[in-house]
């Protein structure tokens, strides 16, 4: 749908997006360290915002269906997030709303170009179906923790929490988008993964500690 669009642009854009992905972890993590307990920063959830945003555009440049549906699934809980951290009512409230009709924008431009979407999505003779149902699966169950996170914190007074079964969700799912990355040739997700395997398996350490401690 955008072969004008140059690779090392599109490229740009993926790192880009996996760059914001790798720091939230990153400082994550160090925070969860310092104070052995595991910890939902505010900036944990302000570079998910820039990287999601920037990794639709990835998604829909690349013509990948699992990528798109995965950020879909997630963006808005990443908006809960900062409205419980306090953050979102910050915003300038036009880049309030360019955030929160993004999404919809995109959608509405899957849907008016939907025959060369379909053709391109399903079609795709560089993604056979079983490889984007793999993708896909891995993508909805790596998604799926941001609507549990948001369910679990609902539920324990809106406050932003990071359980154990979000680590454990998170490595299930980042698993499958490896290998579905590894078979598709994809640095983008594979360099996204591989580091954020490693910090699920520390906080999943870090928790079980903090549990045992009381």
């Amino acid at each position: 749908m955008f072969d004008i669009v140059p690779h090392w642009l599109i490229y740009t854009i993926g790192f880009s997006a996996s760059i914001f992905f790798t720091l939230r972890m990153l400082i994550q993590w160090l925070s969860s360290e310092k104070t052995k307990k595991v910890q939902s920063p505010a900036s944990f959830w302000i570079f998910s915002v820039i990287g999601s945003c920037l990794q639709f555009v990835y998604g829909v440049l690349r013509d990948d269906f699992s990528i798109i549906l995965g950020q879909l699934v997630s963006y808005y809980v990443y908006i809960w997030n900062l409205k419980a951290k306090g953050i979102w009512g910050k915003i300038e409230i036009v880049v309030r709303g360019v955030l929160w009709m993004l999404p919809v924008a995109a959608i509405i431009l899957l849907i008016v170009n939907s025959g060369v979407v379909i053709n391109n999505l399903f079609k795709n003779e560089d993604i056979p179906l079983w490889l984007i149902i793999l993708g896909s699966a891995g993508q909805l169950i790596f998604a799926c923790r941001f609507p549990y996170q948001w369910w679990y914190s609902s539920r324990h007074g809106g406050v932003s929490l990071l359980p154990r079964d979000f680590w454990i969700v998170s490595i299930s799912g980042s698993g499958i988008i490896l290998i579905y990355a590894i078979i598709r040739r994809d640095p983008v997700l594979i360099l996204s993964q591989v580091f954020g395997i490693t910090t699920y398996i520390r906080n999943l350490i870090i928790g079980h500690k903090e549990h045992e401690n009381g």
